[in-house]
């Protein structure tokens, strides 16, 4: 009989403020330091999106930013600032649905999202405004930031970068894996048979995504200032995948 399964969770206690050129992995080797852990072959490592894009100097001063004819039409309709607007537009393929109030586009990493990814809270410029981007390729950034995490603590680890996400028909943010390294970000179980013996024909698991919606759960949405949590008990042998193989492939989606 198989034992009990479990799964632990650790925010990382007192993590600093994230600069322009920070070294993530060596923070999160401090922030582990002070708590008194040490990584483990198979851990996980969640970042909230918003410290990989300000280590990466995804922040812009909306006082440099000359909204486009569009920008400025398009400003009108949704109510929200012509800068911010400006960069929507630049980050997307296209505008999915606006309203006052709401710009949901495609991103050019093919994310389906608000906004296109850009967020003004928690973040704050010395000379006005700013905005700060999604990181250019979240995939390649968790992949960076998993080798140096290994090659500091002598273990293989994988790291997934969370960001929060609205879903059409359901109120409310979830956590969502935009990038991912180590891990299988995307499991298919089809063809594996159920507890009677079927056949799957449809199931595969946003294993990714599930990790990102757990540490949400710890991360918060608003001051909790936890931007990094460690989960330890994961157990797969599934092969990594990037998140971007959670993208849906527009010959299957049928709402567009």
């Amino acid at each position: 009989m198989a034992g009990a399964r479990k799964l632990e969770l650790i925010a990382l206690p007192d993590f600093p403020l994230v600069e322009p050129g920070d070294d993530l992995a060596a923070l999160v080797i401090a922030g582990l330091a002070r708590a008194d852990i040490r990584l483990a072959t198979g851990d996980v490592i969640v970042l909230a999106q918003k410290i990989v894009s300000k280590a990466e100097g995804r922040l812009i001063a909306l006082d440099t930013v000359e909204p486009s004819p569009e920008a400025l039409r398009v400003a009108q309709h949704v109510l929200k600032d012509p800068r911010l607007v400006e960069l929507v537009l630049r980050e997307s393929r296209r505008i999915v649905r606006m309203g006052p109030n709401v710009l949901i586009v495609e991103h050019r990493l093919g994310l389906i999202m608000a906004n296109a990814g850009i967020d003004q809270s928690n973040v704050a410029g010395e000379d006005g405004p700013v905005a700060l981007l999604l990181p250019e390729d979240p995939d390649a950034s968790a992949k960076l930031h998993g080798a140096t995490l290994a090659a500091l603590a002598g273990v293989d680890v994988a790291v997934v970068i969370n960001d929060s996400f609205g879903r059409p028909w359901r109120r409310g943010t979830v956590g969502v894996a935009i990038g991912a390294a180590g891990l299988p970000s995307l499991i298919d179980r089809r063809g594996e048979a159920d507890l009677f013996g079927r056949e799957l024909q449809v199931t595969m698991i946003a294993y990714a995504d599930e990790i990102a919606a757990s540490a949400s759960l710890l991360m918060g949405q608003a001051a909790e200032g936890t931007p990094v949590v460690l989960l330890r008990g994961l157990d797969w042998s599934a092969a990594p995948n990037p998140a971007s193989d959670l993208l849906r492939p527009a010959g299957e989606d049928l709402f567009r």
